[in-house]
């Protein structure tokens, strides 16, 4: 059994592509909240194959959507994309961003704590 690695190529035209490295064919899974995307193809290429993924029209809408990609074969995940859209959105980024930045202070202000205890 040969390792398959994912390679993201473009994402255009509702259709995300990708490149498989793989000498055998792969079995590759495609699945969006939980369910299999359908029209999924896989084209052999060379070098390996070629995986394009047409976007459901119900992933184009506010929030953030991501698609998992799957080798069947080994179980574990090859890869995958996100598509963020929305106007809350960059409200939310900023959010998110802000409370990172806030828990990493907190982390360092701890770490300085502990440390200077430590090391007189």
């Amino acid at each position: 059994m040969t390792q398959t690695n994912l390679t993201p190529i473009r994402f255009e035209n509702a259709i995300w592509e990708g490149h498989l490295a793989s000498e055998d064919t792969p079995e590759i899974e495609v699945r969006y909240r939980d369910q299999t995307l359908p029209d999924v193809e896989l084209v052999e290429a060379e070098g390996g194959w070629t995986l394009r993924v047409p976007v459901p029209s119900s992933l184009l809408s506010e929030g953030v959507h991501s698609v998992v990609i799957w080798d069947q074969r080994s179980n574990h995940k090859l890869g995958d994309f996100t598509v963020i859209s929305g106007s809350p959105v960059a409200e939310d980024m900023r959010a998110e961003l802000s409370l990172l930045r806030a828990e990493l202070d907190m982390l360092k202000r701890a770490f300085r704590r502990l440390h200077g205890e430590n090391n007189p």
